[in-house]
């Protein structure tokens, strides 16, 4: 997956702008025209809004347009939302990347919270319903208790004390895009008709796996989840959180195979003349501020 878009701005020496960053956000909708245009006139002003369709058809471009004229529009070339994230990363200008759902269930205003984290420090600001300030209108009981079990066994892969996995609403830099290494977005569907690894609702669990194997500083927002305003939500609790399961597994799997080859890479090093031991690399373990 390519990002040459995050290049054209920058110093150049590898420093971010904490001051004054450019925000851009994510939104990836299939059907949410109603929601859209309630919600879209209530974000902040940014850097850019970039809205990836999953192929709607009832007017959601339409009534995007309507409700922010300036809003960037990208039609995804697969299905699921985590090809529409990958395509809607791929067009990031700006700075930082905030991941907001398009169904209403996610508050503009705590767009800020996670915006300030990233300035004070943090490389990922993720979305928390179990911490203080935060909760959820839409958590049903089976799904509250599978949301559990799945953080527990993420933590415990991870060596992470996460409060919450499976939330949309987060936010990071732009520069660490290359680290996610998500599946070429424009590709086309398989001809199978399986859905691609990494392109379905496991994506918060897949960017919550990469970024805390590459060991970058972590810090969590309270949020509140609100209920959708209007429509059918597409997410299948039983399926997908099988799904984030498999994710969870496949991702620890990734981890110990990227170590075990920096660990070989490693031992092949040879110090040049004069200089004094090899310093030795300990992987880092990804964790909560």
């Amino acid at each position: 997956m390519t990002f040459s878009h995050q290049q054209e701005r920058g110093s150049g020496d590898g420093r971010r702008d904490t001051a004054d960053p450019l925000i851009s956000i994510v939104v990836p909708a299939l059907n949410e025209a109603l929601n859209l245009a309630t919600v879209l006139p209530q974000l902040p002003k940014v850097h850019e809004v970039i809205l990836v369709d999953g192929g709607s058809v009832d007017g959601t471009v339409q009534a995007a347009r309507r409700a922010l004229p300036e809003i960037i529009t990208v039609l995804q070339s697969r299905s699921g939302k985590g090809n529409a994230l990958a395509a809607g990363f791929a067009r990031v200008t700006g700075d930082i990347v905030v991941m907001f759902d398009a169904d209403g269930s996610a508050d503009p205003a705590e767009i800020t919270r996670f915006v300030d984290a990233l300035k004070a420090g943090a490389d990922f600001a993720k979305g928390t319903r179990n911490a203080s300030g935060g909760g959820s209108a839409d958590l049903t009981p089976v799904r509250d208790l599978g949301n559990r079990f799945l953080r527990g066994v993420f933590n415990l892969a991870f060596g992470t004390r996460h409060t919450d996995l499976c939330y949309g609403y987060n936010a990071f830099w732009a520069d660490l895009l290359p680290l996610l290494d998500l599946p070429e977005h424009s590709h086309p569907a398989p001809a199978s008709g399986r859905m691609m690894w990494g392109d379905g609702f496991e994506i918060e669990t897949v960017i919550s796996c990469r970024f805390a194997a590459a060991g970058v500083a972590v810090t969590e927002v309270p949020s509140v989840e609100r209920l959708r305003m209007f429509g059918e939500s597409n997410l299948h609790a039983v399926p997908d959180g099988l799904r984030v399961l498999r994710t969870l597994f496949t991702e620890w799997r990734r981890a110990r195979g990227v170590r075990r080859l920096e660990r070989r890479l490693d031992l092949t090093v040879v110090p040049e003349v004069g200089t004094g031991p090899r310093a030795q690399r300990v992987p880092a373990r990804g964790g909560v501020s």
